[in-house]
């Protein structure tokens, strides 16, 4: 059995950012491959979360019953998951719905047709949750990456310390929100 670690990125609710600043680790991008197999990432064209993957960096606010559905099988079958960015942490963007609620929601993004095109089993939206909630609402987290996005050289130290078996240390000077 290889002794690689598996290496993962999902994304719920949010903006993308922080897989914008992923990618944004330029260089060390080309360095991942060598440490970890990346084995599921919107960055690639895998359709099933895979089970037995060391470390799953999660963006975004959990907004929908899929995405509740994906954390629950993300956290079933991984070892460490990190809590990637301010979405995730907090709910930041994404939780802004939850003060005037699901109905207003959708009325903002789809008009008068949002709450029609939201009823029924056949209906092409995501079925939202009544709330916008950070991920440690639904599962346990096993490490808070904040920054809305968290930066590049953030996002590598956290994978480069997990990788090497290392408990990262967020201390006060790592730390940003917003």
């Amino acid at each position: 059995m290889s002794t690689r670690k598996r290496f993962a990125t999902i994304w719920l609710g949010g903006c993308t950012g922080c897989h914008m600043s992923f990618l944004d680790m330029d260089e060390k991008l080309l360095e991942l491959p060598a440490l970890a197999d990346i084995v599921y990432s919107p960055l690639m064209d895998v359709k099933t979360f895979p089970r037995e993957v060391d470390i799953c960096l999660v963006e975004g606010a959990v907004n929908t019953e899929s995405d509740l559905r994906m954390l629950r099988s993300v956290r079933e079958s991984s070892v460490s998951l990190v809590s990637f960015g301010d979405c995730a942490v907090a709910g930041n963007i994404t939780a802004m719905r939850n003060t005037g609620g699901k109905k207003a929601a959708l009325q903002s993004g789809f008009g008068s047709m949002g709450e029609a095109l939201a009823v029924g089993d056949d209906n092409p939206l995501p079925q939202l949750l009544a709330q916008a909630s950070p991920l440690h609402q639904y599962v346990a987290v096993d490490y808070f990456l904040p920054g809305c996005p968290p930066s590049a050289e953030l996002i590598w130290y956290v994978i480069n310390e997990l990788l090497h078996d290392r408990q990262p240390v967020l201390d006060r000077e790592k730390l940003r929100y917003g």
